[in-house]
Order: structure tokens, then sequence, then C-alpha cells
């Protein structure tokens, strides 16, 4: 999770313009540092390369602060921190007006929200104005301060955390939020032998990521991912699925109804064709396979379906109702376009 106990290992070249390889060199960095964490990495530089916004549930002490801080640290990204509390205002994260006593201006000052890599942590600590401060920046990619707009960096990434086990004194997300967040990724505690490599490196030698990347070559990464070709028989994979939160009965889930008051949004449909893409890219891939979509449905779902009174009084949980519509909505198993050019 921190620092290793060896000598540091080569770091590669430079970077070559192979796209696999930059991506390969960003992970090997991050993980020099970063012990197991894979599946979070993996969701991680998938919204790096849609663009998307990440909420992570996790206990205290999984690294989640430290895989994006390095992260930063390996694209030379600009990395800021925001730790959310009762007593905190929408102006501490936006930016606010300055009155100059001297000169008898206003200048602005902007808030910590300018920042490639912004983490949000413990965002449900704070009351709903301050979440709700976060809406525009996380949509719209810019910030409104006294009728002016100012436009944060590119790339720019909103990692919220949300601790799952301390619910006094916390104020639950808006719904108008949540849905900004293109995936909910829940983080579990490491393995015994990922748990022994933790100890060694946290006790061992300080060691950082070295940068081999900037921010326009990931810039070109990100350009890259919205080339990949998704079939449209995928996509609609994707709307059927969402589809299926909302209107279950049209999909042979009659009894799921009443489990559900609120499906996915279109949102839904876009973050998995965008998700199922930087995915693919990810994996070596020009095209978009069914499997790079079905990885990512819970977690691009689980925070979008709401449940009604009588799913939770019946214990049921967004995962199981979105492992029951992925049961009752197989993906495709038509050719893709990529295939039939082979054949």
């Amino acid at each position: 999770m921190s620092m290793e106990p060896e000598a540091t290992p080569s770091v590669p070249s430079a970077p070559a313009g192979s796209t696999a390889e930059l991506m390969e060199q960003i992970l090997y960095q991050v993980k020099r540092v970063v012990v197991g964490q894979d599946r979070f990495l993996e969701r991680v530089m998938v919204a790096v390369l849609a663009g998307g916004h990440l909420l992570v549930e996790g206990v205290p002490g999984l690294a989640k602060t430290l895989t994006v801080k390095t992260l930063a640290d390996a694209i030379r990204g600009q990395f800021k921190r925001i730790q959310f509390t009762p007593d905190l205002v929408p102006a501490d994260l936006v930016g606010t007006r300055i009155y100059n006593q001297k000169t008898g201006d206003f200048s602005t000052s902007l808030g910590p929200v300018f920042a490639n890599l912004l983490l949000a942590d413990e965002i449900n600590r704070a009351p709903a104005k301050v979440q709700s401060a976060l809406l525009e920046v996380m949509q719209e990619r810019q910030v409104t301060i006294a009728g002016e707009t100012h436009r944060v960096p590119r790339p720019f990434l909103v990692m919220a955390t949300q601790n799952p086990i301390e619910t006094e004194g916390t104020y639950p997300l808006p719904e108008a939020q949540v849905d900004r967040f293109m995936m909910k990724v829940l983080v579990d505690y490491p393995t015994d032998e990922e748990e022994f490599v933790i100890v060694q490196r946290v006790i061992g030698p300080a060691l950082e990521a070295t940068p081999v990347a900037t921010i326009d070559q990931l810039a070109a990464l990100q350009a890259e991912a919205r080339q990949v070709y998704v079939d449209p028989s995928l996509i609609q994979y994707a709307v059927r699925l969402v589809s299926a939160t909302r209107t279950p009965d049209r999909h042979g889930l009659k009894d799921m109804r009443r489990f559900i008051t609120y499906g996915a949004s279109p949102r839904a449909s876009i973050n998995l064709t965008e998700g199922a893409r930087a995915l693919a890219l990810l994996r070596g891939r020009s095209y978009a396979l069914p499997e790079d979509m079905t990885d990512l449905v819970p977690d691009v779902l689980r925070h979008r379906v709401t449940l009604s009174y009588e799913g939770l009084s019946e214990g049921l949980t967004p995962d199981s109702l979105v492992e029951r519509i992925m049961r009752a909505v197989p993906p495709p198993a038509k050719p893709l376009e990529h295939e039939k050019l082979v054949a």
C-alpha cells in the first residue's frame, strides 16, 4: 500500500508512441507503490480514460487516497484532496471573491476543485449544499463564481470516497449527484499475502512513482478511447440492461418491480458504452467485446438503482437486483463487426 523495502526497481524507458506501452508504464508506476487492489485500479483507469467520475466505498486504510495520488504523480497531474466535514461551505470547494482593502477591488480565489485529480474524502460527511457545489463542476467541468465562469483543468476526475461503517453524522448523497458518478466501486480488504507485502513496504524505504506521462498524453489516450469501435448490438444491450431497472416487467422480471422505486437514467447507458470502450483500450483492443461491458455493469448500475421499502425490508441489495437483471438480459450473441471482417 505504500513503501517498499527492496531496492528501487529499474524504471522503464520513456513512454513510446504505443498506447499499450504508455498505459503499461502508468500502471507499472502505480503498482510500484500500491499493493493489490487490481480491480479498483482498473476501474480508476477506466474512469480516467472515459472522462468519468468515481464513487468509492470502503473502510479506512485500503489505499484509496494513495492510489489516486500515485496516479497523479505518474501522469504529472495536479492532485488535490478535500476532507469533507459538517462545517464545510461551498466556497471551500469552488472558491470565492475576496475584497482587497488597499485597492478597493475584488479578486477571485479559486478553490481546490481546480485540479486534474480531485479526491473528495468522505463526501457524505458534508451537508447537501456542499455536495451540490460539486454538481456543476462534475457535469460541466466549470465553476461559476459571482457570475464569472472558470473552467477546470483537463482532464478532470472526481473520486469521492464513502466510509460504510460510520454512518453517524453523515448526509445521504442527493440522487442528482450520485447519478453524475460514472461508477460506484466497492473496495474490499487485501488478502493475507497482499497485506504481508503492504507491511513490508510501509516499514521499508520510501518509494514514489516516477512520472512517465504528461497530461497532454493522457488527453490523447482519452481521445483514442472515444475511437474504440462499439457494435450497435452492444449499445442495445446497454440500453436493455438500463431499461430493465426501470420496467423489469417488460424483461420477464414481473416480481421485481415492487422492489425498485427508481431505476437508472440514460447516463447509465452512456457510461456503460464509454466504460466498455475504455476497458477495451486498457486491454489492448480497438473494439469492445461483450465482456468489457458485463464486467462494468454492477459498478455502473449499483448506485443508480433505488430500492423500495419492500425491497429494503426483504434484505435485498442493488447488487442482487442487478445480478438478476444480468441473468434475464443476455449479452448480444451475434458476431461483432470486427469478427465479420476477420471471417
